[in-house]
């Protein structure tokens, strides 16, 4: 492991060279980040070798900490120049389940519109909010839970920009169904956050459905509106 001292020169090091470029402008140059971009071909080679998927995963956890010093570094002294490392990056976090770091990527990256790789094959925007949909719905599917404010989080950074419906209405359903789960089993509704969970919940699915009438939500907005006329009923039996 790397000592307090040298991740901090290499920090200082990335913010140097993330500055010395603008909007629209390559890194291409700056050795930081040459060095870098020659670690991460390293690293793609050995994932490339790699035919389990479950297996990628594993290793993109294990070298992700040897880029967090020049992710800092390059967050904390870029100008918005194009920057290859930092996408890959963003994408392997999700990948590896580190939501909020791969946030703290994303909320730069869409500030000065950078672009993925080519071989991602969709613009940042729409990679974002496709992935933590996916990630968040196979976490449900698998009986855990995800974060609807990082969901919510991704919908706010992504709002305005152009991507396929489809894409859209799977945020919108992964957020409906994440603040379903932090409700729990309280069809009920007594408590106040959970009703208006649920009430955002019927929103979000409600979106996606408009956005993709395939999207698989009908019967779950049938469900959940049954469940909040009944505690709209409850709710007038006690005034």
């Amino acid at each position: 492991m790397d000592s307090p001292a040298k991740r901090h020169l290499e920090r200082v090091t990335a913010a140097q060279a993330a500055a010395t470029a603008e909007p629209g402008q390559s890194l291409a140059g700056a050795s930081r980040y040459e060095l870098m971009l020659a670690k991460l071909a390293t690293d793609k080679r050995r994932l490339k070798s790699i035919q389990s998927v479950a297996r990628k995963v594993d290793v993109k956890r294990e070298v992700l900490p040897e880029y967090d010093a020049y992710v800092a570094g390059a967050l904390d002294g870029g100008r918005g120049a194009q920057d290859d490392v930092l996408m890959t990056v963003m994408i392997w976090r999700i990948d590896a389940g580190d939501y909020a770091g791969a946030l703290e990527i994303a909320r730069y990256a869409l500030r000065y519109h950078l672009t993925l790789p080519d071989q991602y094959e969709r613009s940042t925007a729409a990679a974002i909010a496709e992935e933590f949909a996916e990630a968040a719905l196979t976490a449900m599917r698998d009986g855990s839970t995800f974060d609807a404010d990082q969901l919510n989080e991704v919908l706010q950074l992504t709002g305005s920009t152009d991507m396929h419906d489809q894409i859209r209405a799977k945020l919108h359903k992964a957020l409906g169904f994440a603040l379903m789960k932090a409700i729990g089993n309280d069809e009920s509704l007594r408590e106040d956050m959970n009703y208006a969970r649920a009430s955002a919940a019927l929103q979000n699915l409600r979106a996606a459905l408009q956005l993709d009438a395939r999207s698989g939500v009908k019967t779950v907005i049938g469900q959940l509106e049954k469940v909040l006329i009944n505690a709209d009923g409850e709710n007038a039996g006690r005034t």
